[in-house]
């Protein structure tokens, strides 16, 4: 029976051999025929010589989230065979280098096996050992487009593209090309019964990964100071800026920008804040480690109430933990960062597109609220190229500043105390630097009053502190409302955040096809929003579904809403791996249709009620 649009297959390889580059090849042809598409990249955190991995998912409905089932798996790297050959389900196909042959343990009569002497045909065409690695990849690439349809003009195209005005390398890229896709029409029956059909799917789309969409954002909201600290998976939104300023910022008048590589993370936040407390607008990507060293000047840019904006692209922890899997292990990291009592802003992005309108946001709430706001992507929406609408980019946009006092204003005033409240709504007025002598003050981290002079004394120091509370609560008004979507007869909703968004919406869908309605409400920032609230009161049973063992988000739930953790169900998946559908359906109905990591069984799912309500879960531990 042929499907059409509906798959997954992945792609086994070595890091460092070039292979990412065929894989983006593969995943962007789909896109360009039109049908929606997705891919994760599994890769090791050394340079070369470890396993990879790509999956790629084509879903002519739309669904972006991860698929651990692949019916079809090109295995290039022996030393995976074992692993990769039992992922393959009982009909599946296995495309691997026949040039050597494969143990016949690791033979199965319930797949199928398409042997391409891939090495050798390479060998005999090309001239080099490092060319005959690349041109490999090129081969595979070839022998998919037959197998799976994959229209060969538009693969034609971007090799064209990419080795534009480069003859030398064009012709042995388009030879590749052709000579996997010829091996695989004369020697097997092409296409497989899973192919693609060209779509008109993708035309108000693009395809951008979550670091780009990030800087870009930066970039329109106007921040003109980045320092950081090199660190995956942060890296590549600095990398991203430093090339959008030069191209934008760089002229006639010279640079309009400042790109700070600091020692540590610690004297990067250091030089945001500076940059903050100077009327710039100033940001740091960094992930969960840097966040840990740079507690100090957090605290002390929350006390002394200088906007700032911190980008956590989170990976899997404690610790150097997995530096290259995904994870929201940071939540309550970020939210009660620094010492003492602290409380921050933070934005939650479920994708590409809202790393892009949520970093604009990150800035406007950090100079409204005078303090550091915090963007929470993760690996899996940073690094991998997501399929998204079109970005809006409004030429009106005009940034909020907040309540900065002018020249002019300052001129007429007696005096000017930085830490009053004369609104009434928890935000001082503050000023910036050289703007006019009456506005001068005298920043501080150590103990002060609402004048703004030292104190040790208790209540003038009480005074200061609630008000910054009183100020951060209100925030959540004023930040992204969450998307809520209510559904009739629905007696259970599921609450999550970021990245979990794809694979809860495919599961909402299975489940309605099932007969059973479920809301939905993603967060999109804390302190949250009321209809937070108004979303659980509303429903008898809530499932919290996100990525991290220790539950922080359905904790932070019960804390900040002060309601009982037996409000709550629990569902999680930790393993690093970006969620699927799989996994929440597996805790939201106690049995799952996907599985964990590789060569690992179903995921085990607790039991609906357990001895202590803290405890009580329905939990995906794959």
């Amino acid at each position: 029976m042929s499907r059409v649009n509906d798959f997954a297959f992945k792609v086994a390889t070595v890091n460092g051999t070039g292979s990412a580059s065929a894989n983006g090849m593969l995943l962007k042809a789909i896109y360009r025929m039109g049908i929606p598409v997705s891919g994760k990249n599994v890769f090791p955190s050394n340079i070369q010589g470890l396993p990879t991995w790509y999956e790629i998912r084509v879903s002519r409905e739309g669904f972006l989230g991860r698929m651990p089932r692949f019916d079809l798996f090109v295995a290039m790297n022996p030393a995976t065979y074992e692993r990769d050959m039992k992922e393959v389900p009982a009909g599946g196909w296995v495309v691997y280098d026949s040039s050597w042959p494969m143990k016949k343990e690791l033979l199965r009569d319930d797949v199928t096996l398409l042997g391409v002497p891939l090495a050798r045909m390479c060998v005999e065409a090309f001239q080099g050992a490092r060319a005959r690695v690349l041109m490999k990849n090129i081969a595979y690439v070839g022998v998919l487009s037959a197998l799976l349809e994959i229209d060969t003009k538009v693969l034609e195209e971007m090799i064209g593209e990419t080795f534009a005005g480069k003859q030398k390398l064009l012709a042995p890229n388009l030879q590749a090309l052709a000579m996997g896709r010829d091996y695989a029409l004369e020697h097997f029956d092409c296409p497989l019964p899973i192919r693609l059909e060209a779509m008109d799917e993708t035309k108000d789309c693009v395809m951008m990964d979550g670091n780009t969409a990030a800087a870009l954002g930066c970039v329109y909201a106007g921040a003109t100071v980045g320092a950081w600290y090199p660190i995956t998976p942060a890296t590549s939104l600095m990398d991203n800026f430093t090339a959008l300023c030069r191209k934008f910022r760089s002229g006639g008048e010279g640079h309009r920008y400042i790109i700070l590589q600091a020692e540590d993370e610690l004297a990067a936040a250091g030089m945001v804040i500076g940059a903050g407390w100077a009327g710039a607008r100033a940001f740091t990507p960094t992930s969960g480690p840097g966040i840990s060293l740079m507690g100090e000047f957090i605290g002390l840019a929350y006390y002394a109430e200088i906007p700032s904006v911190f980008f956590d692209i989170q990976r899997t922890g404690p610790s150097t933990g997995m530096p290259t899997r995904t994870q929201q292990g940071d939540l309550m990291t970020v939210v009660f960062a620094s010492h003492g009592d602290t409380k921050h802003i933070a934005l939650f992005p479920a994708d590409p597109g809202e790393c892009f309108t949520l970093s604009v946001a990150a800035f406007d709430l950090a100079e409204r609220f005078q303090t550091p706001v915090f963007v929470m992507s993760d690996l899996d929406i940073g690094m991998n190229d997501w399929m998204i609408p079109r970005l809006d980019w409004d030429d009106g946009y005009r940034p909020d500043r907040g309540k900065v006092l002018t020249a002019e204003q300052l001129d007429g005033m007696e005096t000017f105390h930085r830490y009053l409240d004369p609104d009434g709504d928890g935000v001082p007025y503050r000023t910036l630097p050289g703007a006019h002598p009456a506005g001068a003050y005298f920043t501080r981290g150590s103990g002060h009053d609402k004048f703004g002079r030292y104190t040790e004394d208790g209540a003038a120091y009480q005074e200061v502190v609630d008000r910054i509370a009183r100020k951060i609560d209100s925030a959540g008004a004023a930040a992204p409302a969450p998307v809520v979507e209510l559904r009739q007869g629905a007696e259970a909703g599921i609450i999550t955040i970021g990245g979990c968004d794809a694979a809860c919406r495919e599961a909402i869908q299975r489940m309605s096809e099932r007969g059973r309605a479920l809301s939905y409400l993603r967060i999109r920032a804390f302190p949250f929003h009321p209809e937070v609230r108004a979303f659980i009161e509303a429903h008898e049973t809530i499932y919290v579904v996100e990525q991290n063992r220790d539950a922080q988000l359905r904790s932070l739930l019960a804390l900040d809403l002060e309601m009982s953790p037996e409000r709550f169900l629990s569902v999680r998946q930790y393993a690093g791996y970006p969620l699927s559908a799989g996994d929440v359906l597996a805790g939201v109905e106690g049995a799952g249709e996907g599985v964990g990591p590789p060569g690992a069984g179903p995921p085990a799912v607790a039991p609906r009620a357990a001895p202590h309500p803290a405890n009580r879960t329905a939990e995906v531990t794959s």
